[in-house]
């Protein structure tokens, strides 16, 4: 097989939906020897910061000196994008070589968010590396990373979002979300609504974890356009991280705690390691900024929590205009979504992402202005996107999101990059 049908291969195991549980990705690890168990693991759950907490701490231990893994999804634009090590994707010869193997010995079901986490950690295994992050899928307890025994958890905010699998209310998915924490390890959890962090902190008391919560035992404060932590142990002055937004105070204090607990786990750290790791991660597709002109924003908000994040954010970008660029998933909320940011854009231009279940685009323009924005049909999102770039004047600001998937057709175009549409 090549590596485009090896791709195609696994993008169609999607015909099996989305099947909580750990009974078919434990048999494939087995299958595959169990080579996972040897890996000290994190996990990071949540509904929001999750990828821009693992990037950070997986940026602070890289900058200690550790060989650090780290899986996390969708992709933006490549599929080697879900596996780094020490910042570096994996190599594409190397996803055809694990994927072979995976795919051989897979029992019949497998779904792929399962195989590629079987791929993830069969890479890490085979390169050695000290510790390994796994971001949590859409779930916890029952997710594929699940699988693997961790060292530490951290919990990011835990909002509303895929109600059809992990409930309708936040104490139903903070329960689930909850169930990835393990017995007697530590758990550092994100700033919380008062429902959501009931529930996690029984889970923790009832498992003997010792608990780190964001403003009670550690916290961080903006002095400015840098960051003042107050720790477990230890207390940094100006701290500048490098993903943007004014909400990344808590996912950098998240991974600031979790490295400071990771010291008992045999991962001693520095504080130039913390200061510099903050400082180089990188997350693509959040608040990430494309000069121009004009200036283009790109952020994956993706649920009325992110969105409302988002809509603060924007108060540190001066522009004269705000136009918006959003394409959505026909199942998420797009009231919830849009009503932070609709009245801040000056203008609206809806696209329709190259995924199956992307709103299209008229449909999602006609219920702007329904609302009172002036929107118009961008169609596909390149298009859409140079639409609003042509529409745009040297001062004004052109804000991409709405979705993971728009946000990373986006770049692409941005970036003159081939585009892998498919994900899961």
């Amino acid at each position: 097989m090549t590596y485009e049908e090896t791709l195609a291969h696994i993008y169609a195991l999607r015909r099996f939906g989305i099947r909580p549980g750990l009974d078919r990705v434990s048999s494939l690890l087995a299958r595959l020897g169990n080579l996972h168990a040897s890996l000290r693991i994190i996990h990071v759950a949540g509904t929001n910061g999750k990828g821009s907490t693992a990037a950070f701490l997986s940026s602070i231990l890289a900058a200690g000196g550790y060989r650090t893994g780290l899986f996390t999804s969708p992709h933006l634009i490549s599929f080697t994008e879900r596996f780094r090590i020490n910042g570096a994707e994996i190599g594409r010869d190397e996803v055809l070589r694990l994927a072979q193997r995976v795919m051989a010995a897979a029992p019949e079901g497998t779904t792929f968010f399962e195989l590629v986490t079987a791929l993830a950690l069969l890479h890490f295994a085979g390169e050695g590396v000290d510790v390994a992050i796994l971001e949590a899928g859409m779930g916890g307890g029952h997710d594929a990373t699940n699988v693997a025994a961790g060292i530490l958890t951290i919990i990011t905010p835990v909002a509303l979002d895929h109600g059809e699998w992990l409930g309708e209310t936040v104490p139903a998915i903070a329960r689930e979300k909850g169930g990835i924490i393990k017995a007697g390890r530590p758990v550092v959890l994100a700033e919380q609504l008062p429902e959501a962090a009931e529930v996690l902190v029984q889970r923790s008391k009832a498992l003997g974890c010792r608990l780190c919560r964001f403003d009670t035992d550690f916290t961080a404060r903006w002095h400015g356009e840098r960051l003042a932590y107050r720790g477990l142990h230890r207390s940094l002055e100006g701290v500048r991280p490098g993903i943007g937004g004014r909400y990344q105070r808590v996912n950098a204090a998240c991974a600031l705690a979790a490295a400071e607990l990771l010291a008992t786990e045999g991962f001693p750290l520095t504080d130039e390691a913390l200061r510099r790791g903050i400082a180089d991660a990188r997350w693509p597709g959040r608040m990430e900024l494309f000069p121009g002109p004009p200036p283009v924003l790109l952020d994956g908000a993706h649920n009325p929590a992110g969105a409302g994040a988002l809509a603060e954010a924007l108060a540190d970008f001066p522009r004269r205009r705000l136009i918006l660029v959003t394409g959505i998933m026909g199942d998420k909320d797009a009231e919830g979504i849009l009503s932070p940011l609709l009245p801040l854009a000056d203008e609206v231009v809806t696209v329709t992402p190259a995924v199956e279940r992307g709103l299209a685009a008229d449909r999602l323009a006609a219920f702007c202005r329904e609302r009172g924005a002036a929107a118009i049909d961008g169609g596909a999102v390149p298009q859409g996107l140079e639409l609003a770039r042509q529409r745009a004047g040297s001062d004004d600001l052109v804000l991409v999101t709405g979705s993971l998937f728009t946000v990373g057709e986006a770049r692409a175009a941005l970036l003159a990059a081939p585009y892998e549409p498919f994900r899961g």
